[in-house]
């Protein structure tokens, strides 16, 4: 045994080296799949983004030939004295703006001056504005057409210059120029989470996702490019010989506390830009780590298997040496092992039947809630229709047929809401029960609860002002924002009807960025503050011998079910509930 143990440790080191190699082989070759198919994705964002970017760019590509077939604009050019010829031309330009969706549309005479503008009334018009010096100027006149990225020198912002010349090239007589800002499609990129950038020719970046790329060399600017691009004033206002160049090195760049990306570069069809697309290395890298990780542990569990076939015949001596006893210990641990079966057993069973009594006691607690709730909105609903069907018989008593049927109509619709409301609250106390959430026309919302409550507003003498023009649409469910918006406006016309001034209530609809905003105002004496935190808790009244207290948490567990929320502003003057609904637009990504 002595004599076997050399052989032994050398055939044991041997695997251990083997395993080494094996998982270094492995990582390394995972590595290169991972860059492999990192590369394609570079390449598929590469196509997609330089599609978008190009077909934003072509949608206004033509646009300059276009302008320069307007007779406006060839008369601004012949008669440039006459106020009138270059008013038109500016009234021409501003609408083309405002119907095509460019940033700025005008017109140079062929000496480079600014004839004509969308803008020439506005602040920081570029009126007599000489702009001989930019190349897409000099380009359009020597070419017909040319595209540009600058900073404007007039208004400071940076943006795609589309020119085309207006004559023919042996007797040009001006060039209309459009301004495209691409600034939306960095917003956009940074959205997504995309690292992103354009360069021009020059390779300097104008346009990237990530604030710190931008105006940045690819590479070291030589000094006759320097002095181009400030005799151009492409970037006015950027010293860019003090720029320092992105960290780019085969294909890859570090980022502070970000890591590494991998790069990749691509043309935009139509110009002489370079699109720069970055994804980053960390998830390769693990990848490869995991994989070397893995080949080892395969290659450490190899090894252990060989040591345990060299250790086997100890083992079977150990085993028939412990072999009795082993018997006996298994026999006491099954022993012990069949008595926690049974206490676990017996402790199921006490659990289940807690469930079931847990289960029952929320079920009789949601059936008290439903019930109340049923109560409070039925009787909101026989009060309108009450008033509604006395509205009819005094219509039929004074034979105003063109009244009754409207009446009658409210009294059916108040019918058919209080079938709704039982129909809904059914299932009310449950906060499992999903909300099919859809695009909801606030204006017919606002419009069917106004009428519902118009009676109860005539019987207290109070105003009802709604919103003028078209609403935002939310998202939501319309039955529901529909008993919303009843309650809360029932609840101002109490209110209101409380106070000395004029009884008066209006409803207000603001759309935001993401959400509308739902103001519901009323002229009242305003809520206590000592009763403002709870007054949406259930059985909480302000109104004292009135009411269940149920209207406004009925209208919070509405409000959560679509994702909106209720808050009030009040004082001694009023109070206005206001609501939060996400937009219908809100999930839509912004126009590029």
């Amino acid at each position: 045994m002595r004599e076997r143990s050399p052989r032994r440790v050398v055939l044991l080191g041997a695997m251990a080296l083997v395993s080494v190699l094996a998982a270094g082989a492995a990582g390394l070759g995972s590595y290169r799949s991972s860059l492999a198919a990192l590369d394609a994705r570079i390449e598929d964002r590469l196509s997609i983004t330089g599609h978008v970017l190009a077909s934003e760019l072509e949608r206004l590509r033509h646009l300059p030939r276009v302008l320069g077939e307007d007779p406006r604009l060839l008369a601004a050019l012949d008669r440039p004295d006459d106020a009138a010829a270059v008013a038109g031309a500016n009234a021409y330009l501003r609408r083309m703006r405002e119907l095509t969706g460019a940033d700025e549309v005008y017109l140079i005479d062929a000496q480079g001056v600014t004839l004509a503008a969308a803008n020439w009334d506005e602040p920081g018009s570029f009126i007599g504005m000489n702009y001989s010096f930019r190349p897409y100027f000099r380009q359009a006149m020597a070419e017909g057409t040319a595209h540009y990225y600058a900073i404007g020198v007039t208004t400071g912002r940076p943006g795609a210059f589309l020119s085309a010349r207006l004559g023919s090239a042996d007797a040009p007589r001006g060039v209309a120029v459009v301004k495209m800002e691409l600034g939306r499609m960095e917003g956009a990129w940074a959205r997504a989470g995309e690292l992103t950038a354009v360069a021009d020719a020059d390779g300097v970046v104008f346009l990237s996702s990530v604030p710190g790329w931008r105006f940045r060399p690819l590479a070291p600017l030589d000094a006759a490019g320097l002095e181009r691009l400030g005799r151009e004033q492409r970037y006015a206002g950027l010293n860019l010989a003090q720029a320092v160049p992105l960290p780019i090195s085969d294909r890859v760049m570090s980022r502070p506390e970000q890591g590494q990306v991998r790069l990749g570069l691509g043309a935009v069809a139509g110009t002489d830009w370079r699109l720069m697309v970055a994804l980053p290395l960390a998830d390769a890298r693990v990848q490869a780590m995991l994989v070397a990780a893995v080949t080892g542990a395969a290659g450490f569990l190899l090894f252990s298997f060989a040591l345990a076939l060299m250790q086997r015949r100890q083992i079977l001596r150990l085993r028939l040496v412990e072999a009795d006893r082993l018997e006996a210990r298994v026999a006491a641990r099954t022993r012990e092992l069949a008595q926690e079966v049974e206490e676990r057993r017996r402790a199921e069973a006490e659990l289940l039947r807690t469930q079931e009594s847990l289960i029952h006691a929320a079920k009789l607690a949601v059936l008290g809630r439903m019930s109340a709730a049923i109560v409070h909105e039925v009787g909101q609903s026989l009060s309108a229709l009450d008033n509604n069907l006395a509205a009819a018989e005094l219509h039929g008593a004074r034979g105003a047929a063109d009244r009754l049927a409207p009446a009658l109509d409210r009294a059916r619709s108040m019918v058919r809401r209080m079938q709704g409301v039982v129909s809904r609250l059914r299932g009310f106390g449950s906060r499992q029960v999903p909300v099919a959430l859809g695009p909801v026309a606030l204006d017919r919302v606002v419009l069917t609860a106004a009428e519902l409550v118009e009676p109860r507003a005539r019987e207290l003498g109070a105003r009802l002002d709604l919103p003028q023009g078209a609403l935002p649409a939310v998202q939501g469910d319309a039955p529901r924002l529909e008993q919303v918006l009843t309650n809360l406006m029932l609840n101002a016309l109490e209110a209101a009807a409380r106070s000395d001034r004029p009884r008066r209530v209006s409803v207000q609809a603001i759309g935001g960025a993401g959400d509308v905003e739902i103001r519901i105002t009323d002229s009242g004496p305003g809520i206590a503050p000592d009763m403002l935190a709870e007054v949406m808790e259930p059985f909480v009244t302000t109104r004292t011998g009135e009411g269940l207290g149920l209207g406004l948490y009925i209208v919070q567990s509405l409000l959560e079910q679509m994702q909106g929320t209720l808050r009030f502003d009040t004082g001694p003057h009023g109070t206005a509930a206001i609501l939060r609904l996400p937009a219908a637009a809100a999930r839509a990504g912004e126009a590029a």
